[in-house]
C-alpha cells in the first residue's frame, strides 16, 4: 500500500478532538500530535514545521517562535488569541488563525440560558429545593418578552446571541467600536451612551485586548440610567470585577451571570480577589460558571473544522 504523501506539516501542542487528524490528512497536512508537551519545550520542537495548532497551554511569544523558520501560521483551536503575540507573528509575517466561527453558536444558546436563569432564579431556587425550602413568590421573576436588551461586541459571538434571541419578543440594541458596519436590522446599531440609556440587559462580547482592558470598569456601571441585568460570556479581564461587586451591593446591576473571572485560577487570587470572588459565590443574584459557554460536544468537532477550512484556504494560496 502506498505511504501517504504529505505537503505541509503542523505540530499540535494540546488536547484536541480526534476529528482534526483525519480532517487535517485530507488536505495533505500531517499532524504531530504533543499534547504532553511542556511549554518550555516547544522553541526546540517547532523547528521544520510550517504550522503550530494551540489551544490554551502557553503565551505564544517571539521567544517561542525563535528556531521556527518554516512556520507559516498559528492555528488557535478556539476563539479567544489573548495567548498569543499578535505584534511578533506579524513581525516573521506568521499568519494567525482562530476558530471564532466553531463555537459560537454554543456561546449564543449558553447566554440566553444564563439569562434565563437569571430572571427566573432557576439557580437559586434549584438550590433552596435541595435543601427542602419552597419558595415561590419569593423566586418570582421577570420575562425577557418586552425588554431591550444591549449587547456589546457585535463578532461572531454577538450576532449569535442576537440569533438565539430573535424569537423572545424583545428588542435588541448591539454597539460595536470596531466594526459598527456589521449590526444590521432587526438589531439597532446604537452608540454606547444610547445603549446606556436604554438597555434592561446587557451582554459583553468583546475580545481581551488592551483596548478592553476592564472595559466595564466604575464609569461604564455608573453610566446606566436605570438598574441592568449583566453577563459576561467573553473575557473576565473586560470586567472590573471590583466596581461589579460595587455596584451588585448598591442595586444599580439587579444581577450578574459570569462564565469568566478576571482571575480564574481561584486557588491564586490575590486578598481583593478573594473578597469580591466571596462576595460572588454568596450573591442570590450572581451565577458563576467555569468558562463553558463555547464547551460542546458540537463545538469540540466545529472548531476543528473551521481551522482546518482556513489551514487549507492558507496552504493553496
Amino acid at each position: 500500500m502506498p505511504t501517504k504523501r504529505y505537503t505541509s506539516t503542523v505540530l499540535i501542542i494540546d488536547e484536541i478532538h480526534p476529528s482534526i487528524f483525519p480532517m487535517l490528512e485530507s488536505i495533505g497536512v500531517e499532524a504531530d500530535y504533543r499534547p504532553g508537551i511542556k511549554p518550555e519545550e516547544v522553541r526546540e520542537a517547532l523547528q521544520g514545521f510550517e504550522g503550530l495548532i494551540v489551544r490554551s497551554k502557553m503565551h505564544i511569544t517571539a521567544q517561542t517562535l525563535e528556531l521556527a523558520q518554516k512556520l507559516k501560521y498559528v492555528a488557535r483551536a478556539g476563539a479567544g488569541v489573548d495567548n498569543i503575540d499578535q505584534l511578533a507573528l506579524q513581525e516573521r509575517g506568521i499568519i494567525l488563525l482562530a476558530a471564532n466561527e466553531g463555537n459560537s453558536q454554543a456561546v449564543g444558546e449558553f447566554t440566553v440560558g444564563l439569562l434565563v436563569s437569571l430572571l427566573r432564579n432557576i439557580s437559586r431556587s434549584h438550590r433552596q429545593v435541595q435543601q427542602k425550602v419552597w419558595l415561590r413568590e419569593e423566586n418570582r421573576g421577570e420575562e425577557i418578552f418586552g425588554k431591550t436588551v444591549g449587547i456589546i461586541g457585535f463578532g461572531n459571538m454577538g450576532q449569535s446571541l442576537a440569533r438565539t434571541l430573535a424569537g423572545f419578543g424583545c428588542r435588541l440594541l448591539a454597539y460595536d467600536r470596531f466594526a459598527p458596519e456589521k449590526i444590521s436590522g432587526p438589531v439597532a446599531r446604537v452608540s454606547l451612551e444610547q445603549l446606556q440609556a436604554e438597555a434592561d440587559i446587557v451582554s459583553l462580547h468583546i475580545p481581551f485586548i488592551l483596548e478592553n482592558l476592564s472595559f466595564a470598569n466604575e464609569a461604564f456601571f455608573s453610566g446606566f440610567s436605570k438598574p441592568v441585568w449583566f453577563l459576561n460570556t467573553s473575557r473576565g479581564d473586560v470586567v472590573d470585577q471590583q466596581a461589579l461587586v460595587r455596584h451588585l451591593k448598591a442595586g444599580s446591576i439587579k444581577g450578574a451571570a459570569l462564565d469568566v473571572l478576571e482571575n480564574e485560577k481561584l486557588h491564586t487570587l490575590t486578598a481583593q480577589q478573594q473578597q469580591d470572588f466571596d462576595y460572588l459565590a454568596s450573591a442570590p443574584n450572581v451565577i458563576l460558571t467555569p468558562h463553558i459557554a463555547g464547551w460542546t460536544h458540537e463545538s469540540y468537532v466545529k472548531i476543528n473544522e473551521v481551522l482546518v477550512q482556513k489551514v487549507q484556504q492558507l496552504l493553496a494560496k
